[in-house]
């Protein structure tokens, strides 16, 4: 190890910001998700989690950064050098950390690497001007709309409007609370056993739940981690009394636990087999009890269900909250090829579905697209097919049910509670 990068590993914090530079890079020049496996193996616990919330807050906050820095800087630095200002410019500029804590770690960040070492000085010189004329700036910008890349801005404004465009990008600036799906169904119970807020819809939110790991109930698999919005549609299906569902598209096994927990003889199915690992872990800690199939759901044949749960895979644009890198690490949304891949899934899972059975189609999108618009086409291509309309009882409030009947929610939806993730959900009944 060269002298700089000791002094670099020897100054406090700095393990967790030069890991999160890393991730940094990788998502916006290799466009690769944030992902707690792409840190250092050696990295302490809460380095690791430092340097996850470093690198999500710079994501989030990259295009307000970026206009100060294009104000501040008289050009353009090489990519390295950049992504080291934006880190730093995060914490200066939304995370408030103090001045010279973030400029001195930041110029740290910069001699320690041969790419960056010689342009040290204009990293310090463009934060110590950041440090000082930075927040009256910052103050003057539409920071919802510089945080939302163009590509999904266009998207949010033609659906939901330039308000509800904004609200949503101001909404994806909040990062996310941790909401809990009780085992046994009872919100209120588990709400009063770890102070957290038992939610309309069955879910149990937590404002500051430290590590997930160690909360009460954990171990015996008393409840997991889902999104309140998340949740709703597999609590569509109502009580199993011992029928046969089959939850597509399985892992990692939040609506297949839900299911099951409803007294469903469950069937989850999965295209991967690392993903399907995940879920056969939470069954395990859980105590619950699925079939686990590792197939292509396209592909797959089987007698009919009872209840056919598919939540297919989709631009996810519902989850930037949690997951702010996603508009970051794609050129395009890719919602024409999203779509197409649901109306296939569409047209498997109704096959799959019994007369008289339940067939509930979710997405974690926000593009009416990938939710109204196939809802909509599936129903004119299928006349034995009718939507059982979602009530406001088991969406958790009337607000969040379109006019159709569907179940939609948006990320700024509940602001006073701390938002939810953006969500789809329609309920289909194949008739008899």
């Amino acid at each position: 190890m060269t002298r700089a990068a000791k002094a670099q590993a020897a100054a406090p914090g700095q393990p967790a910001r030069a890991a999160a530079l890393a991730l940094i890079r990788r998502a916006l020049e290799e466009g690769a998700p944030l992902e707690d496996a792409a840190l250092p193996a050696g990295l302490p616990g809460p380095d690791r989690a430092r340097a996850l919330t470093l690198a999500r807050e710079t994501l989030r906050w990259v295009g307000p950064v970026d206009a100060v820095l294009a104000t501040l800087a008289e050009r353009r630095p090489p990519e390295g050098a950049l992504a080291i200002l934006r880190l730093a410019g995060t914490e200066l500029l939304a995370l408030g950390e103090a001045p010279h804590a973030a400029v001195d770690a930041a110029v740290r960040l910069a001699k320690a690497d041969g790419e960056t070492a010689r342009l040290s000085g204009f990293v310090n010189a463009v934060l110590r001007r950041a440090a000082a004329e930075g927040p009256e700036i910052w103050s003057a910008l539409d920071l919802p709309r510089l945080a939302t890349p163009d590509p999904l801005w266009r998207a949010l404004r033609a659906d939901w409007g330039r308000d509800g465009a904004r609200a949503i990008g101001a909404a994806h600036l909040r990062p996310a609370p941790l909401d809990l799906t009780p085992r046994d169904g009872d919100a209120a119970a588990l709400a009063a056993r770890l102070g957290g807020e038992a939610l309309p819809g069955g879910s149990v939110r937590l404002e500051r739940p430290g590590r997930i790991t160690e909360l009460p109930g954990y171990t015996e698999g008393e409840w997991w981690a889902q999104d309140a919005a998340a949740a709703i549609p597999a609590r569509l299906a109502g009580p199993g009394e011992g029928r046969r569902a089959l939850d597509l598209c399985a892992a990692p096994g939040g609506k297949t636990m839900q299911v099951a927990a409803a007294g469903w003889r469950v069937t989850a199915l999965d295209a991967s087999e690392a993903r399907t690992e995940r879920l056969r872990e939470n069954l395990a800690r859980t105590g619950l009890a699925a079939e686990i199939v590792v197939a292509d759901a396209l592909e797959w044949k089987a007698e009919p269900f009872d209840l056919v749960l598919l939540d297919a895979p989709c631009t996810a644009t519902g989850t930037i909250r949690r997951h702010p890198e996603l508009p970051h690490i794609r050129a395009d949304l890719g919602v024409a090829e999203a779509a197409a891949l649901q109306a296939r899934l569409l047209e498997a899972a109704f096959a799959l579905t019994r007369p008289g059975g339940l067939l509930i189609y979710a997405t974690c999108s926000l593009i009416r697209t990938e939710g109204e618009a196939q809802a909509s086409a599936f129903l004119r291509a299928h006349e034995d097919a009718a939507r059982e309309p979602v009530t406001a009882e088991e969406a958790g409030d009337a607000a969040f049910i379109t006019r159709a009947g569907d179940f939609r929610a948006r990320p700024d939806f509940w602001p006073e509670r701390g938002g939810m993730d953006g969500f789809f959900a329609a309920r289909f009944r194949r008739r008899a």
